[in-house]
């Protein structure tokens, strides 16, 4: 699928960041609001990305990472969220194995009716599990992963970065 210019940009320069701050791991499940970012990551071929079938999958993938040094990122849809609580409360809260979380943040505003109803609960979802979560405006995703680095360089917790609808894909 082709993205706009600004998705495309918007990609290249996430992407980019992520390098920079040292992430060199990367699994998930694809979702079309991640399209360009996938592509910029796809297109550095230095830095693997492993896809999974499951989003829980992914985060053991991740641990499995972050036990062999690495500094991993996970990009999922919040649809598969739910079922991924469980892996990141009794594996990496417990544990303190620290991961970003990219999560497409499905259900908020005009979407299909199944992921209505995620989308209004996730990030109080997180919250209750002790899992600190964003939502930025594009402008804003360069700082959401500086309060990232603190929570999970610092804390040693997971942190999501929920991703809005236009920011790297429709």
């Amino acid at each position: 699928m082709k993205w706009t210019p600004a998705h495309q940009e918007n990609g290249r320069r996430f992407s980019a960041e992520l390098k920079n701050r040292g992430y060199n791991f990367y699994s998930g499940v694809p979702c079309s609001l991640l399209g360009a970012l996938l592509e910029a990551l796809a297109a550095d071929r230095s830095i693997p990305y492993y896809p999974a079938v499951r989003e829980d999958a992914a985060f053991g993938l991740a641990a499995g990472a972050y036990l062999a040094g690495k500094k991993q990122a996970v990009l999922i849809q919040n649809s598969g969220l739910g079922y991924s609580l469980n892996v990141l409360t009794s594996l990496n809260l417990i544990y303190k194995i620290p991961v970003l979380i990219l999560v497409t943040w499905r259900g908020h505003g005009p979407d299909a009716p199944e992921h209505i109803v995620m989308g209004a609960s996730c990030l109080k979802l997180m919250e209750d599990v002790g899992i600190s979560a964003v939502a930025p405006e594009a402008p804003e995703l360069l700082n959401a992963l500086r309060q990232a680095a603190h929570v999970t360089d610092v804390q040693q917790k997971p942190f999501a970065i929920f991703i809005r609808r236009g920011i790297f894909g429709q």
